[in-house]
């Protein structure tokens, strides 16, 4: 068919993380492409906002996502150079927990397996290290040189910038439903419908929704992102890492003060089950995950007062296994999704949106991510 304002190369349902990347990916490779979202870019009602999001290396998920970990690296730094926005700030990560507990041994298999910038340290070479953490005796810690923090909101408008300056459309609309057949999908919005030879659905905590195939296989987790007073001591300037601790009562999260006065700290584990539509969900405290939170800061962060300044709200889309999913539809050839990202994607989503467009638009890649494939599991 011929290119029109109706009719495209690829069509990306869900333009937040991993959508906004898979669009600048398509422009990049010059495909008429068009990006539909109900809400605007780095809006806060989903699962890509909140500030910042950590980056690094060493996975203890899982060691195959390392290949990928460092591939989104070289992309961050290119959507950096072309942009002219500074995305990526390096501060080093120290993460640490029990010698057998689920972080550092993962950490540690990671950093072995891939020969990975990682050091074991004692808790005595951290405390002189960084002095704004409080690293429990009985803990052992890892420090990765390598790892930082992204900016959230500004990575998601930098790729949706970066794609319509090389002519992708974007329109900020509602899809009421899709179709696929041998010669091409159809995208049903609240004002148009628009047809394609590909669609790509990156959907977040809408995945349900857009996907029939995954209903009832996901679950939405809504997760809390806390600010609290922070001393001088605590920002990147004076030294302060990322870092990510496992306890006792679940894995918490913090960085740098990035305004001098407060801290975003933060459970990883844990969550409240969402049922329903996440722009239903009560944005409010939730008393029993706050107060873990400030035991935590007791505990471990000795320059930060845990009396909350500020909290928000976003969503964790969890698959089956927590790891992605992300590939061909297994009913649809011209389909290809990725979903469930299960609360640790966000560093991956350039190299995840190049994943994307190679098997939509090639029909392979190189990239190692047969482990994420949707057919992977009978739970898909």
């Amino acid at each position: 068919m011929p290119q029109s304002d109706k009719h495209f190369d690829a069509i990306v349902l869900g333009t937040g993380a991993v959508g906004s990347a898979t669009l600048f990916e398509l422009a990049k490779r010059g495909h008429n492409t068009l990006g539909l979202d109900m809400h605007p870019p780095g809006h806060d009602r989903g699962s890509s906002h909140g500030q910042t999001r950590v980056i690094r290396q060493t996975y203890f998920e899982h060691p195959d996502y390392v290949p990928l970990a460092i591939s989104s690296y070289g992309l961050w730094a290119e959507l950096e150079e072309r942009t002219g926005k500074r995305l990526y700030f390096q501060t080093g990560l120290v993460q640490a927990g029990p010698k057998d507990g689920i972080v550092v041994p993962g950490v540690i298999k990671s950093t072995n397996q891939h020969n990975l910038a990682a050091e074991e340290i004692s808790n005595e070479e951290a405390a002189r290290r960084f002095p704004q953490l409080q690293i429990p005796k009985d803990f052992a810690c890892v420090f990765e040189p390598s790892a930082g923090y992204l900016l959230v909101e500004d990575c998601v408008r930098a790729h949706i910038e970066a794609a319509t300056k090389l002519n992708a459309a974007w329109k900020q609309e509602s899809v009421t439903g899709w179709s696929s057949s041998d010669n091409g999908v159809t995208v049903q919005t609240e004002r148009e419908e628009y047809s394609a030879d590909q669609l790509i659905i990156t959907a977040g905590p809408w995945a349900n929704t857009a996907l029939p195939l995954l209903h009832d296989k996901l679950t939405i987790v809504a997760k809390h992102l806390h600010w609290f007073p922070a001393a001088k001591k605590m920002t990147v300037e004076s030294g302060c890492p990322v870092y990510l601790f496992e306890t006792e009562s679940g894995i918490y999260y913090g960085f740098p003060s990035l305004d001098g006065t407060t801290a975003k700290v933060a459970e990883h584990s844990g969550g409240i089950l969402v049922d329903g539509n996440v722009l239903e969900f009560p944005r409010e405290l939730d008393e029993p995950e706050y107060k873990g939170v400030c035991d935590f800061i007791d505990r471990c962060l000795p320059d930060v007062q845990p009396t909350g300044t500020a909290f928000d709200v976003c969503f964790y889309t969890m698959s089956p296994d927590e790891h992605f999913i992300l590939g061909q539809h297994p009913k649809h050839e011209r389909v290809h999704l990725a979903a469930g990202l299960s609360g640790h994607g966000f560093k991956f989503t350039p190299v995840l949106g190049k994943a994307l467009v190679d098997l939509a638009m090639d029909g392979k890649t190189e990239l190692p991510v047969e482990f994420l494939s949707p057919g992977r599991s009978e739970d898909f």
